[in-house]
């Protein structure tokens, strides 16, 4: 998968998309590969690639299984100039280790952005840990303009869902 992706960013660049990035869902298993590493680097220069337009996304719960491996694995695909990102992460202390890059909001922090919701103020201390370590965050599963307006004014640097663009072939 990581291949194709690389393969897919590589023509976007060619046809002119030279800012975009792609982010890449890495599993438990692949996170345990001691080639990861090696394929990562070997998938960005094969498709001549900069690091820092690749984003690997991970689970917390994924990373905590083998906490020193993987923060090794993940300190030195962050030295390689890729960026890390933490999805559906659950302890702040675990947060602050990783040498994440991004901040992946889930569906399930953002379809109750109710007015007068605890999540809105929720969402919204997140955003504001995210950006004070330095990470974008970025908002899945907006549905709807409300909550794409509301997470635009607490400062969310991304959104992510049917509202935003439903997911296409990359021949689009």
């Amino acid at each position: 998968m990581l291949g194709q992706a690389c393969a897919q960013l590589q023509q976007w660049h060619r046809a002119g998309h030279t800012d975009w990035s792609m982010s890449v869902t890495l599993s438990p298993l692949q996170l345990q590969d001691s080639h990861l590493l090696a394929h990562v680097q070997d998938c960005l220069d094969r498709h001549q690639l900069p690091a820092r337009q690749l984003i690997l996304e991970i689970t917390e719960s994924t990373v905590m299984r083998d906490t020193q491996a993987a923060l090794a694995l993940l300190n030195s695909l962050s030295a390689l100039g890729v960026g890390i990102a933490i999805d559906d992460f659950g302890s702040l202390l675990n947060l602050k280790q990783l040498p994440a890059t991004e901040l992946k909001l889930g569906g399930n922090f953002t379809h109750e952005l109710e007015p007068g919701s605890n999540a809105i103020t929720i969402l919204a201390t997140i955003i504001a840990l995210g950006h004070a370590l330095d990470m974008a965050v970025i908002a899945d599963g907006i549905t709807t303009r409300e909550q794409r307006q509301r997470l635009e004014r607490m400062g969310c640097d991304y959104l992510q869902g049917q509202l935003i663009g439903v997911a296409v072939a990359a021949q689009r």
